[in-house]
């Protein structure tokens, strides 16, 4: 009979599994604060440019009437309530993962119902993902060129772009190196400056709707309907893509609950609403008292969120904006991590290193992905390098992700749920009106869309690399059981015929079932060149949901040289998986379950009893004769690169100062045959 060893570096009990539901974040003032500052930047800012794409696109200043004004918030309120409040607020946020939100979350729980739901998975994530390297350049530069309506600011700047450029850099630098420092710190930081922008919002526009009430009406989605198809709509059906713009940060919304907590964005979100209402209906109330203004017609690129301030608290405005500005890109900066870190979880992305700042597993920041977006804005405002330019190419590839979204919420509503009408509603609506807003954000491709799209697709092809080549793995793999190769271990450990590679060799798992291994850990073990050891440590880490779980099992099958480990880690304890195998070790050899290990050189004057360590990584390999076809080929060469780039497993689990082997093996598939040779004789020639 075997014996086992369970014991913990702390009393706690692993909770097995790792995948209970997480603890819900309690509705509080300070999580509120929080979900202002982390939440709602993107949508926030969303007044800053789309009252001014609206009035361009209709042919600016003297095109404006009372026919335009009311029939455009129409369009925009209505935007925003039917996507933000009704699909997001009222309805995705029910479909969460263990508290986490996003696509991939909403995947996770519907892909029973079928293989071909991880295209639309992959391809809302990609797109999403996509839009927020366009985010932070977009509403930074906005708020940066509001400068340029101060005189005296006006004066430095002038017209010269490549100055709005340089400051948009700097803050965007500055934005991606503070996300080491957690959402959590930069929500209470942000919290309250976010606050503020929608009082000031709110504010400023409700000064301007009382001097016209008028726009009121607007709240009747008639006006939109009429002026859609009126023939004073001069950029036709093509308008719903300016009116998109008010609701781009709705999925970024659901992507960040994991982040807050569903309850404070329910609590938030109803004042939220009414400042960017009041913000919109005070910018058409403007234009209304306006219309025709031949001073205006000589601002170029017209803003009229800025241009209806007092001159005397525009400069506050625009200091405020771009702090807002700054925390729009926050919104998609954490959305993004959290969108990767349930990518790598449902195995669609490498892993890659994370940390958790805070004290909330939602909380993350993933150093990789932060690198990703902080090149991508960058590449994004010098190739743009103006807010019109951005704003052509923004939202376009959102309504993809949007109308996934929609598509994967029919399932979970339909057969999750057991909704019988409801889901059929839901998604013909939704599908019709987002299928709308992706036709008339068409016209966006040729004018910058082609960028988001083409991110989309590199992104796109990553996963879809990943995926088919974890599938080709998956169908060779095959788990031998321990026990079966105990003998052979034994022998080997004797055979003073092979070299002693290593008191203790620890080979890490991905199984977590303790009677079996992966045949290519044996194989590397007994075939490929006879690895000598005291004792073999098979090694397997899991990520639990409570935060300072720190404990570890051990079976040894009844040997003193073949152990299981399973170390049980909370996400706050950081993975450092030398000093904590170390410490197993220890603890064995201090109850005699395994044997002194006495090495007879040491700079200390008495040696521990615990010998020398070696960590096998293994990566497998496609020989050319392995019976696959071209696509499995390139899939698995694809995904071995992935691997590469994203960065050193040693690093992850902290070994980086250990001694580590990485060590190809074959990958078992079945081989072509291969026509026999004749043999012929030393002298003759064929």
């Amino acid at each position: 009979m075997s014996k086992q060893s369970k014991g913990g570096l702390t009393s706690p009990a692993p909770e097995k599994g790792g995948a209970g539901a997480h603890p819900a974040i309690p509705v509080s003032i300070g999580a509120m604060l929080v979900t202002l500052g982390v939440v709602y930047g993107d949508i926030g800012t969303s007044p800053m440019y789309v009252t001014k794409a609206l009035v361009a696109g209709n042919g600016g200043i003297m095109s404006v009437n009372q026919e335009f004004v009311l029939g455009a918030l129409s369009l925009v309120i209505w935007t925003v309530t039917l996507l933000t409040t009704v699909k997001y607020v009222l309805i995705s946020l029910k479909a969460d993962n263990h508290g986490e939100g996003g696509i991939f979350a909403l995947y996770s729980i519907v892909r029973r119902f079928g293989k071909w739901l991880i295209i639309p998975a992959m391809l809302g994530g990609s797109a999403l993902l996509a839009d927020g390297i366009l985010t932070p350049a977009v509403t930074v530069t906005t708020a940066i060129e509001g400068l340029r309506t101060i005189p005296e600011v006006y004066q430095i700047i002038g017209d010269n772009q490549m100055n709005v450029v340089a400051i948009t850099l700097a803050i965007i630098c500055l934005l991606f190196v503070v996300q080491r420092a957690g959402t959590s710190k930069i929500g209470r930081a942000f919290g309250p400056v976010m606050t503020l922008w929608f009082v000031f919002l709110g504010a400023m526009g409700l000064l301007h709707v009382f001097d016209n009430p008028v726009v009121f009406l607007a709240i009747n989605p008639l006006y939109g309907i009429q002026f859609l198809l009126s023939p004073n709509n001069h950029a036709g059906f093509m308008i719903l893509g300016s009116c998109f713009l008010a609701t781009t940060g709705a999925e970024a919304l659901y992507s960040d609950m994991g982040h807050v907590g569903r309850g404070n964005i329910y609590a938030t979100w109803p004042f939220v609403k009414i400042c960017l209402l009041f913000s919109y209906l005070g910018q058409g109330a403007w234009l209304l008292a306006n219309a025709g203004n031949a001073e205006l017609l000589a601002i170029e690129d017209l803003n009229p969120f800025f241009q209806m301030l007092d001159p005397g608290i525009r400069p506050f405005a625009v200091l405020l904006s771009t702090a807002a500005a700054i925390i729009a890109s926050q919104a998609l900066i954490t959305g993004a991590f959290s969108l990767v870190s349930e990518a790598i979880r449902l195995d669609l992305m490498p892993h890659m290193q994370t940390f958790y700042p805070a004290e909330t597993k939602g909380q993350l920041y993933i150093p990789m992905v932060n690198y990703v977006l902080w090149i991508g804005c960058v590449i994004v405002v010098l190739l743009f390098q103006s807010s019109a330019h951005m704003e052509a190419a923004y939202g376009l590839a959102i309504t993809i992700t949007m109308l996934c979204t929609t598509l994967l919420l029919f399932f979970y509503l339909h057969r999750l749920r057991k909704l019988k009408l409801f889901p059929w509603v839901f998604v013909v609506f939704f599908a019709l009106l987002e299928g709308s807003f992706l036709v008339s954000s068409l016209t966006k491709f040729f004018h910058g869309g082609y960028f988001t799209l083409l991110m989309a697709a590199l992104i796109m092809a990553v996963m879809l690399c990943w995926y088919a080549g974890t599938a080709v793995e998956r169908r060779q793999a095959t788990l031998l059981p321990i026990k079966n190769y105990l003998d052979q271990l034994d022998r080997l450990r004797h055979d003073t015929t092979y070299d002693l590679v290593s008191d203790n060799l620890v080979y890490l798992t991905n199984g977590t079932n303790t009677d079996f291994l992966d045949r290519d850990i044996l194989y590397s073990i007994l075939d490929k060149h006879p690895k000598r050891a005291k004792a073999w440590w098979f090694l397997n880490i899991q990520t639990m949901d409570e935060p300072h779980t720190f404990a570890y099992s051990v079976e040894n099958f009844g040997t003193d040289y073949v152990y299981r480990v399973h170390l049980y880690l909370g996400y706050k304890v950081p993975q450092r998986v030398n000093a904590y195998l170390r410490q197993v070790v220890q603890d064995l050899s201090a109850t005699g379950e395994l044997p002194a290990q006495v090495h007879e050189y040491s700079v200390y004057k008495k040696p521990g009893p615990v010998g020398s360590f070696m960590f096998f990584m293994l990566r497998k390999t496609l020989s050319p004769e392995s019976d696959v076809d071209h696509h499995e080929r390139t899939a698995i060469a694809l995904k071995y690169a992935i691997r590469r780039w994203a960065g050193s497993p040693a690093r992850w689990y902290g070994l980086e100062n250990s001694s580590v082997s990485i060590e190809y093996v074959p990958m078992f598939t079945k081989f072509k045959e291969v026509a026999r040779m004749k043999r012929i004789g030393p002298n003759d020639r064929p």
